[in-house]
């Protein structure tokens, strides 16, 4: 099975926007040892913004989206050869592949992505993928490719996601400002997070922090993907938390599993608009995993299409997220209706406002 490795900016870059050039060495060695023994796998990186910054001789990060874009434009095709030289040095072939939210949004290109990952898996190749920075404007919410990385774990049924860091794991405290902070080695339930200070604590070049990195965590895991946070400086950590090592954070996978398309619905396509339900509706959706009917609809935010995706929201609370049957035009108009006064109202319509098998609970 497949890993995907992510290596965040503080691991490709200095803070003075250099290349950490040992640090890639080092990845890049262990990843060639483990393509030799057999373990395909997926290179997700950042700092294209942060080399093309150095490269134009800027003293910080900018923060117009177009200059952001127009500095990826000057690195990323040179970061992308500082990986396939390294990798080569390995024995190993290495193709660039650049994705955007849209992308990942739209069904049809999110199948072809994974196809295309797939045959190059197959083929012996690395692919090394990034964000396509100079197109996309959603890259700096992205939490540092974070959400990339798990994104592309989950499309690929990887059996661990590795996210590489400046940090041993995730700590009960900000290790950087609190000397009492202490390591955590593994979260087997993600409530239990919830009274940690996870910062956002980045690079001077990143867009990230531990909080991103955790919400990575959290849907890979969903998608049944172990997930390691570890510290990518120290030469051979890779390769021990592939082994299984006591390296980083773990997070172990979920053991029943989410279908691919219902993650892909929860965190990858964008919702359109939101339904309010009643009480006895979400509390359906959530305990019985039923359909939404019109009876249960109160309310319609946002202006949507059949098709489009919507929240569903019920006192103030997200119950799920689900892809509509009607529009928000038409929902306003039945919304209350029992079944059969919503067939006399729209009798070519089907019978739920969002069908169970395309609904997911957030």
């Amino acid at each position: 099975m497949t890993l995907v490795v992510k290596l965040g900016s503080s691991i490709v870059a200095d803070d003075r926007g250099g290349l950490r050039s040992d640090v890639l060495d080092s990845v890049c060695a262990q990843a060639a040892g483990l393509a030799a023994d057999g373990e395909p796998l997926v290179l997700v990186t950042s700092g294209s913004i942060a080399m093309g910054i150095t490269r134009m001789g800027m003293e910080a990060r900018p923060r117009a989206i177009d200059e952001l874009q127009a500095a990826s434009a000057v690195g990323q095709g040179p970061l992308f050869n500082e990986y396939g030289d390294r990798l080569r040095k390995g024995g190993l072939a290495a193709a660039q592949v650049l994705l955007t939210a849209g992308d990942v949004a739209n069904r049809a290109s999110y199948l072809n992505a994974r196809q295309t990952l797939r045959r190059l898996l197959e083929w012996g190749v690395v692919p090394v993928v990034n964000e396509n920075d100079t197109t996309a404007t959603d890259e700096i919410t992205f939490g540092d490719n974070d959400f990339l990385a798990a994104q592309v774990a989950i499309m690929l049924d990887a059996r661990l996601l590795v996210l590489l860091t400046d940090v041993d794991g995730l700590y009960t405290r900000d290790p950087g400002s609190d000397p009492a902070a202490e390591p955590v080695r593994e979260v087997g339930d993600f409530a239990e997070l919830g009274g940690m200070e996870i910062g956002d604590r980045t690079s001077v070049f990143g867009s990230g922090g531990m909080r991103s990195k955790v919400a990575a965590a959290e849907m890979a895991t969903r998608a049944g993907v172990e997930v390691r946070i570890c510290d990518g400086t120290s030469d051979g950590t890779l390769a021990s938390a592939v082994a299984g090592g006591e390296v980083g954070t773990r997070f172990p996978a979920a053991s029943q599993p989410e279908s691919g398309f219902k993650l892909w619905l929860l965190y990858a396509k964008p919702a359109s608009g939101s339904l309010l339900v009643d009480d006895g509706a979400a509390r359906v959706l959530r305990e019985t995993g039923s359909s939404l009917l019109a009876v249960g609809v109160t309310g319609v935010e946002g202006e949507f299409e059949a098709g489009d995706a919507v929240e569903v929201r019920s006192d103030g609370t997200t119950v799920g997220k689900g892809i509509v049957n009607f529009s928000s035009v038409e929902v306003e108009r039945i919304g209350g209706m029992q079944s059969g006064e919503v067939r006399q109202a729209i009798p070519d319509g089907p019978e739920e406002v969002i069908h169970r098998d395309k609904f997911v609970l957030a």
